[in-house]
């Protein structure tokens, strides 16, 4: 079995459908020998480009271990899907398994802001 990353987008008025398309994306993997080795919804980003005259989407990244006939059913499922604006597939040579720098970007704190100043009464 080959490794893949696969990043989709959602149309932004499907977001609170995200969850249950990763369970049924996530599931087909499992079912037929497969195995997600890391997934991260990024959530809704801004689009560098308009698609479909959006100029926001919902992201999630996956990193899968499959066959290419999973892969296969996969995209088609994307392809059927009116909710998944644009998808992309790449092999990879290993599992990857670690945070990517987005998500890494959101864990960080950022440092607190200081306190506005106080507007004096002159």
């Amino acid at each position: 079995m080959r490794h893949y990353e696969v990043v989709f987008l959602v149309h932004p008025d499907q977001s609170e459908q995200v969850p249950a398309m990763i369970e049924r994306y996530s599931k087909l993997m499992t079912d037929n020998g497969g195995a997600v080795h890391r997934l991260e919804d990024w959530g809704r980003r801004p689009l560098a480009y308009p698609i479909v005259k959006l100029h926001k989407a919902h992201y999630v990244l996956m990193n899968i271990e499959c066959d290419s006939s999973t892969l296969a059913e996969l995209e088609d499922l994307f392809r059927f899907n009116d909710a998944v604006l644009r998808n992309l597939t790449i092999r990879r040579d290993s599992a990857d398994t670690e945070a990517s720098l987005l998500s890494k970007e959101k864990a960080e704190e950022r440092p607190a802001r200081r306190p506005a100043p106080a507007a004096s009464d002159a």
